[in-house]
């Protein structure tokens, strides 16, 4: 590796801040002067931090409809990453969760890729998004088609990888089954300096929370279900292609709110009764920046959940993706009491500072 390498970043596509550009504000910080490459830009949608730096699109941004229907492009996105002219570059860091880690780097270059999760839509979550229930029967025949060759290309670009970075320990068992390689475990940043308890301690409100994109495998239909049933208040802050479905399905106690900005979802965290975390997550920020806030969290027992939330201490799991399952966790939560200094030291675990060291530390190590 040269003493001054040039550095490249890459991340699937800019149209919103979660926990992916998230971790990718921290490459910023570490590389400031290194470009972002990405299939689609939609200005005024992610951080000045990342704006502040030179990105470049693929041919992806210029195809019709694409700042609204980008996902329907699925099966150009691989030849739309092998796309970009990497030859210049001696490191590429790409952060990934669909096909960012394919990016095409010259032979000698060190491509380090911190994997969110491999493409969810081909493999363990392929019936979430593509069931009877949520696909029309056209898209569900177009990717009974694609699958297979999706599932190939995925599992043949990730042996351009030299290393992998996974979020979690379940993604990491995840990258041995599908790509057959080692991950090393960072886990992303969470702002706990931003997200705190409200200096004068309010007592919680009778809402509950949500914080979720609105896609199939969040499973936030199953959660307005139960609050269907209970009529307690349910606030939902997201947007997604399940929002139309969803809208429909819930009762006038469950009130959509949209995307808000971090200030406002700062003082939502700080007010709820709980957040409610009815998905399979690879990792899950949302219930760490919830905590880091004094506010416990409901969770589905599987994922990245199991490694942040300490049961009958920062909150209460329910086993089966199921109403009956949630509505007996959510009563127990009832009978608990939450301590704010516990929630709190537990998501001071994850802080910002420690996973910009310890990515620091592990680029550093495999330059060497």
């Amino acid at each position: 590796m040269n003493k001054n390498p040039k550095i490249a970043l890459v991340h699937d596509w800019l149209t919103g801040m979660r926990g992916g550009e998230k971790v990718l504000e921290i490459f910023c910080d570490l590389f400031p002067d290194a470009p972002i490459y990405t299939l689609l830009h939609i200005k005024g949608k992610v951080s000045k931090k990342i704006e502040s730096h030179k990105i470049i699109t693929s041919f992806i941004q210029k195809l019709p409809c694409a700042k609204k229907k980008y996902r329907s492009y699925l099966p150009l996105m691989p030849l739309a990453i092998e796309s970009f002219d990497m030859s210049n570059y001696d490191l590429v860091l790409s952060s990934s969760h669909c096909v960012a880690k394919g990016v095409k780097v010259k032979k000698n270059a060190l491509h380090i890729s911190y994997c969110h999760t491999p493409m969810r839509y081909i493999w363990d979550q392929y019936d979430e998004y593509f069931s009877s229930k949520q696909a029309h029967f056209i898209v569900r025949a177009c990717m009974k088609i694609l699958r297979p060759y999706l599932q190939k290309w995925d599992q043949n670009s990730s042996q351009n990888v030299n290393y992998f970075i996974a979020n979690s320990n379940f993604v990491k068992d995840r990258i041995k089954k599908y790509y057959f390689k080692e991950a090393h475990i960072i886990h992303p940043p969470v702002d706990t300096q931003f997200f705190m308890p409200e200096s004068n301690s309010p007592e919680p409100s009778s809402f509950y929370l949500i914080v979720s994109a609105l896609a199939p495998y969040k499973k936030v239909d199953l959660a307005i279900q139960v609050f269907n049933i209970l009529k307690q208040n349910l606030k939902i802050i997201g947007s997604g292609p399940s929002e139309k479905k969803l809208k429909k399905m819930a009762h006038k106690n469950i009130e959509f709110l949209g995307w808000k900005s971090n200030e406002e979802l700062r003082w939502y965290y700080q007010h709820c009764k709980a957040l409610i975390f009815p998905g399979t997550e690879d990792f899950g920020i949302v219930p760490l920046e919830a905590m880091a806030c004094g506010t416990p969290v409901i969770a589905y027992a599987k994922g990245g959940a199991l490694e942040t939330i300490q049961e009958n201490k920062t909150g209460i799991f329910f086993k089966e993706k199921t109403p009956e399952s949630l509505l007996q966790a959510i009563e127990k939560f009832n009978h608990c009491f939450w301590e704010k200094n516990s929630l709190r030291e537990n998501a001071l675990l994850f802080n910002t500072e420690t996973t910009k060291e310890n990515l620091k530390n592990f680029i550093l190590k495999c330059q060497k």
